[in-house]
């Protein structure tokens, strides 16, 4: 079997302490220039490799950050995690991504992976399927720093980077209501998540506030995805009085909305205005381009590692804050709801 090369191995061939090799390998002020490039060229040349994990139990620290998201394959959560990505590298973190494909049982075993790899701290966005947190609440007695992004739980302790959420649900109703609408559906994601909930609570405030009754049937919960959008307008066009406006909570549910009126000769903006929610990249290109609340993914990415960071520092000094970062929904208001 081929032998790893140890310093001592280093020492050996440059004929110097063990020490010497390894204070010159981390970059030691009390070591010559010449001694430390002398040590890397020859640690190069035998293709010396550093113990990460004595490393880590000499410091305390792996480098390593773990993310669980529910899913990967999503503008969103890669942009999050792109953000997370470009603020930690210049600090020595890599990142792990862990998926638990919106379930809470995969969820407690990634969690649990990523704690038993003594990651340095976890940035999570919770499943849709997680209605409690002993899990989180066990993880983060371990001391090891939890964070959580867009989807969170009102854990004290753990800090929490979101987009105002109702905010977002408010300005988006706000505007159909401006460009002329008075029956608004709205498309809602699965209520039990929070982010969904305050969309929705943002749109009934809307109505309220405009003088215009909330009526049941405008409310659907879709999933996102084109075929619910489609779904949608099928049931909304049952009614005896279809709506004139309709927010979506999600982008690929509006882009159904839009197929499914074009294929029933129904005119977007002037009989039926739409908004949509992410600003997913085809949003913009389309030959209809779709309004949209952006979620500023790659702010919130970069938002959280800076607060990991702000956080470490602050465990270095012994003191630990609870931070609660609410960013503003930008509108982007595009020809599918532009009648004005």
């Amino acid at each position: 079997m081929k032998k790893n090369i140890t310093i001592y191995d280093l020492s050996e061939k440059l004929n110097i302490s063990a020490a010497t090799v390894s204070r010159a390998l981390n970059n030691h002020p009390k070591i010559s220039q010449k001694t430390k490039e002398l040590v890397l060229k020859t640690a190069k040349e035998l293709n010396y490799k550093q113990n990460s994990l004595a490393q880590a139990l000499k410091s305390g620290k792996t480098n390593n950050v773990g993310v669980i998201v529910p899913y990967i394959n999503s503008n969103f959560f890669s942009s999050v995690i792109r953000g997370i990505e470009e603020e930690l590298t210049p600090h020595g973190y890599h990142v792990i991504i862990c998926q638990s494909h919106e379930d809470i049982d995969l969820e407690k075993k990634q969690l649990n992976t990523l704690l038993n790899a003594q990651v340095d701290g976890i940035f999570m966005s919770v499943s849709k399927t997680t209605d409690e947190v002993t899990h989180i609440e066990n993880a983060k007695s371990t001391n090891t720093p939890i964070l959580f992004f867009d989807r969170k739980k009102d854990i004290s302790g753990i800090s929490t980077v979101v987009i105002d959420d109702y905010k977002a649900g408010y300005l988006a109703t706000e505007h159909l209501i401006e460009q002329g609408c008075k029956r608004i559906s709205h498309l809602s994601g699965d209520l039990r998540l929070e982010i969904y909930q305050n969309r929705y609570n943002g749109y009934v405030q809307a109505l309220k506030d405009y003088g215009i009754t909330f009526n049941n049937d405008y409310l659907i919960t879709v999933k996102s995805s084109v075929d619910e959008g489609v779904e949608a307008v099928k049931k909304l066009w049952d009614l005896n009085l279809p709506p004139d406006g309709i927010f979506s909570a999600s982008d690929y549910a509006a882009l159904g909305v839009c197929q499914e009126l074009r294929k029933k000769e129904i005119k977007i903006p002037n009989d039926v205005a739409i908004i949509g929610f992410s600003n997913e990249p085809f949003t913009q290109y389309m030959e209809l381009p779709i309004s949209t609340i952006d979620q500023t993914p790659d702010k919130m990415g970069k938002i959280s590692a800076q607060v990991f960071l702000e956080h470490m520092n602050e465990n270095f000094s012994g003191i630990s804050i609870e931070k609660r970062v609410i960013l503003d929904p930008e509108v982007y208001i595009r020809k599918s709801s532009k009648r004005k």
